[in-house]
């Protein structure tokens, strides 16, 4: 999804791993496969909810969802580790489908070879999606249009041997 070139940045973080950096395997498909703490500042005013799309635009059959959150209150600036695969989080947030067919997060798991990239995207939005829980990335995406006043990004890397 392209994101307009007006929009202002979020700091995303983890304090799991740096920019860069690789994910530690407990928040992969070889580890326990929970989802890593996030971490976030720099909200603008008008900030009603987040989404939080999480993706390996590596994969061999193209960009692999990982991880579909929305409706995530304006007031939550973390997320901890190990959220649990529900359809509504404790916070109120609401989870979507990965491309593992499951909601919630799904840690990386890429065929052995080079290392991929996961980006996880968060963005401040000016309305609440009000989708039901289990929509896709591409629903999330295309009720976003227009909304989206802000965006972080975090990319880590993983690599299967």
């Amino acid at each position: 999804m392209k994101t307009p070139t007006n929009t202002l940045q979020i700091a995303l973080s983890s304090p799991a791993f740096a920019e860069g950096q690789p994910i530690p395997p407990q928040f992969t498909g070889q580890g326990r496969d929970i989802s890593p703490p996030l971490r976030w500042t720099g909200l603008p005013a008008g900030t009603k909810s987040l989404a939080l799309i999480a993706d390996d635009p590596d994969a061999p059959v193209g960009t692999w969802v990982h991880w579909v959150l929305y409706d995530l209150p304006a007031t939550v600036t973390e997320l901890p580790e190990a959220l649990p695969n529900t359809q509504y989080l404790s916070n109120g947030a609401k989870q979507g489908l990965n491309d593992f067919r499951r909601l919630g997060y799904g840690g990386p798991m890429p065929p052995p070879g080079k290392p991929h990239r996961y980006v996880f995207k968060l963005y401040a939005l000016d309305t609440e999606l009000g989708l039901q829980p289990g929509a896709t990335r591409r629903q999330v995406e295309a009720a976003m249009q227009g909304h989206i006043l802000a965006e972080g990004r975090l990319t880590g890397l993983y690599q299967r041997r």
